[in-house]
């Protein structure tokens, strides 16, 4: 039953395969709860509201947190709408569910001085290889277009054009975006397809891709990038998207408009991005307490 409410959501919704992929991790991991670890039939029309919340709690005690939690309700509140749709269910148990309150926090990002000499660094240590020519221009490509960690290891080759300086992003719900970049990245991703051409020895639908022609996957580029990161940057987090939401606040810190921010990113949502400028508010107060003698406190 849930295997066709996925290949629902890509043919009939299409909602993109990263997307349909979170719906089937979170209701496997509820179908494995409300079935004892599969040792019990799933029977979705016979759980209560209280059975959902009770697994609502499960996870909160696992320490999952809110932001997931909440996910993972909206999961479960599409697979029986669902249900109820195709199927006749009468009613929606997750309907009443409560969402928990995540709470707000700005985005970890990593100051301009810092990520640029960890990219060169990163450079100088290149060796001319296909791989690490390839974990540099990841991270380039990472900082100076603010893709997501999931649209840059989708990025098809065809895509990618070094003469206009673009690139076309297929992001969240499919949603197409064309990203600029600069003369300096379009060198580097030229000289990276060479290689990988040597190395390979055809032309990839991928841009990225390992020594054997196939895809990265998350955790390969996430390790990239903390290995890149680590020892280098001071930050609480070390990751791909650290590296965009630096693009997006040193865009905002350096005069660039919200809305063009917004277009970049692929925010379908202004209010979405506006979370970076209460960022560059703090790197201006901060500058203001330190630089202004009269906010400065007296005695140290």
């Amino acid at each position: 039953m849930i295997s066709k409410f996925l290949k629902y959501l890509l043919s009939e919704q299409g909602l993109s395969p990263l997307t349909v992929e979170a719906y089937g991790r979170d209701l496997r991991q509820w179908a494995d709860y409300a079935t004892g670890g599969g040792r019990y039939e799933l029977r979705p029309e016979t759980a209560s509201l209280n059975d959902l919340r009770l697994w609502v709690a499960s996870l909160s005690r696992q320490g999952v947190s809110p932001r997931t939690i909440r996910r993972k309700i909206q999961s479960l509140r599409g697979f029986y709408n669902y249900l109820m749709r195709i199927h006749g269910l009468a009613d929606n148990p997750a309907a009443e569910l409560t969402s928990p309150r995540p709470a707000r926090s700005l985005p970890v990002y990593v100051r301009t001085e810092e990520t640029l000499a960890m990219l060169d660094a990163e450079e100088d240590l290149s060796d001319g290889s296909f791989e690490d020519v390839r974990n540099v221009l990841i991270l380039e490509l990472l900082y100076s277009t603010g893709l997501r960690c999931s649209e840059l290891i989708g990025l098809r080759d065809c895509h990618v054009d070094t003469v206009k300086h673009e690139l076309k992003v297929v992001g969240k719900r499919n949603k197409e975006r064309i990203v600029p970049f600069g003369f300096e990245l379009s060198d580097m991703i030229d000289r990276y397809r060479s290689l990988r051409y040597d190395a390979l020895g055809f032309h990839s639908e991928f841009l990225f891709v390992r020594t054997d022609g196939s895809p990265l996957y998350r955790k390969l580029v996430y390790n990239i990038v903390h290995r890149a990161m680590e020892g280098r940057v001071h930050a609480s987090r070390m990751s791909p998207h650290v590296l965009r939401h630096s693009f997006a606040t040193d865009m905002l810190n350096s005069g660039a408009e919200l809305t063009s921010v917004q277009q970049l990113l692929g925010h379908s949502s202004l209010s979405t991005t506006q979370v970076y400028t209460h960022i560059s508010f703090r790197e201006l107060k901060q500058n203001y307490q330190l630089a202004h003698p009269r906010a400065q406190n007296k005695g140290g």
